[in-house]
């Protein structure tokens, strides 16, 4: 039987993680939450790949449109002597004039389309151009902001030239002659648009998603659940029904190991009982026969020494068997008065000369096993008033209700307050035997209290003596 032991200190990001609580506690929770992540996550990535790919094609298809026009333009004009070129030129300049130019429709080389990354617009248009007009023709393409600079611009003039965010570029083009032909073209805004209905199907997918989850992750997670709660619910009583097994086969075996080891458990509690009370009933007789003998003795020191070893013998058969009762007790949970059982032991100390304070009280009753708990209390008070000279009863209720019986003796050495519970310790065999103990009174009491579903632990108080803290849960698992 183990209790609530002091842990280990915190790390600094232990503490902040468990403050923010950003990951669920829950199996459900973790298992809904990061497979929902990692579906987002993979539609994100896909539309950051579509778009990179778009926005990729846009440029590359710009440039080639561009290039087309520059070329079609630039071998027209090169046909002119330079003053009729001068004049179409300037002709130019105005956009309505391009409307009327007839281009020809000869086929561009096309640059290979770049597998990773979007290419650089200003890189790739002057190396189409540079490819497409040949050895004979210079082309330099620069950004711009003037557009007061007259230019043919092949694209729409601004503002509507360009979306917010894209850029202007001059790109001046040398002829064989060196004459020189100044274009300008718009490149649009950075980062293509995606498809209005991919926002739809995000929002549809995410809802599909979530709804096959939680399907599916109730139906992993519910049983092992169902399983949790039994587990508790056979530490408090061993006569529990057997656990439902699931259509799963993972959780189908383990639940069926459950209820294999509940069966076990059963009948080993079962079979130690009917040990023990054969034991003690075979006991009895020859224990009865001993003490007769005992008062046959002519000796009185001899008869009182037999006396004091046959009382301790007969006390741990007792306790032995109280605490075997506690473990197999059948005794039905009710509504338990504390403050009117905390009433009735201290009047029962009383009248034995001890003296016992009760502070608080129970704000309802307590659903539990009357008997079980009123042992419990009085191996804690009893304790208390023997070892510590009275005992002081604080009762404080909240979400658990919590009573502390505190004495003011010479309390426990650290490494002992956990051993004491241990069947049949005693700390100063002594001192034990003065005041009939066995070393079960605690063992029981703690037995008790699991059994309830809740903890009791020992502590040294800081003005001197000891206290056992008691904690029983008001909603209980299961």
């Amino acid at each position: 039987m183990s209790s609530v032991s002091a842990s280990r200190p915190l790390e600094p990001a232990e503490r902040f993680w468990r403050g923010v609580r950003l990951v669920p506690r829950t199996l459900f929770g973790r298992l809904f939450l990061s497979v929902l992540a990692a579906v987002y996550l993979a539609q994100a990535v896909n539309f950051a790949l579509v778009a990179l790919d778009r926005e990729r094609f846009v440029v590359a298809g710009n440039v080639h449109e561009w290039s087309r026009r520059i070329v079609d333009l630039t071998f027209a004009l090169q046909l002119l002597d330079p003053a009729t070129r001068a004049v179409a030129r300037s002709r130019l300049t105005r956009p309505d004039e391009l409307q009327h130019v007839r281009r020809a429709r000869a086929p561009l080389p096309t640059l290979p389309t770049p597998t990773v990354g979007v290419p650089d617009f200003r890189e790739a248009l002057e190396k189409q151009l540079s490819s497409s007009l040949g050895a004979g023709y210079r082309v330099r393409v620069t950004p711009t902001s003037n557009t007061a600079v007259p230019a043919i611009t092949v694209t729409r003039q601004p503002p509507e030239g360009y979306e917010s965010g894209g850029r202007l570029f001059d790109v001046k083009v040398e002829l064989p002659d060196r004459d020189t032909l100044l274009f300008r073209v718009a490149q649009g805004r950075r980062g293509a648009m995606l498809p209005r209905g991919l926002v739809l199907d995000l929002i549809i997918l995410a809802l599909m998603t979530a709804v096959v989850l939680y399907i599916v992750g109730r139906s992993i997670t519910q049983p092992l659940s169902d399983l949790s709660r039994a587990a508790e619910a056979l530490g408090r009583d061993v006569r529990q029904p057997p656990l439902t097994e699931p259509s799963t086969l993972e959780l189908r075996d383990a639940a069926r190991a459950f209820n294999t080891m509940r069966d076990r458990l059963h009948r080993y509690i079962d079979s130690r009982t009917r040990v023990l009370a054969a034991m003690s009933h075979d006991l009895k007789t020859p224990l009865t026969r001993l003490r007769l003998r005992v008062e046959t003795l002519d000796s009185e020191d001899t008869r009182e020494r037999f006396g004091r070893d046959l009382d301790e013998m007969e006390g741990m058969v007792r306790g032995t068997l109280a605490m075997l009762k506690g473990l197999a007790d059948d005794e039905i949970d009710t509504a338990v008065d504390i403050n009117a059982l905390l009433g009735t032991l201290q009047a029962e100390f009383a009248e034995l000369g001890k003296s016992v304070q009760i502070r608080g009280r129970a704000r309802a009753s307590f659903r539990g096993r009357p008997q079980s708990l009123k042992r419990c209390l009085t191996n804690l008070i009893s304790n208390a008033v023997n070892f510590g000279g009275r005992a002081q009863v604080v009762v404080e209720d909240g979400a658990a209700l919590v009573i502390r019986v505190q004495d003011e003796g010479a309390g426990l050495p650290l490494e002992e307050l956990e051993r004491v519970f241990e069947p049949f310790y005693r700390v100063e065999s002594s001192r034990n035997r003065d005041t009939g103990g066995t070393g079960l009174g605690l063992s029981i009491a703690r037995d008790i209290a699991q059994g309830h579903g809740g903890t009791l632990i020992l502590r040294n108080l800081q003005r001197g003596g000891l206290e056992a803290i008691l904690s029983l849960p008001r909603v209980r698992p299961g």
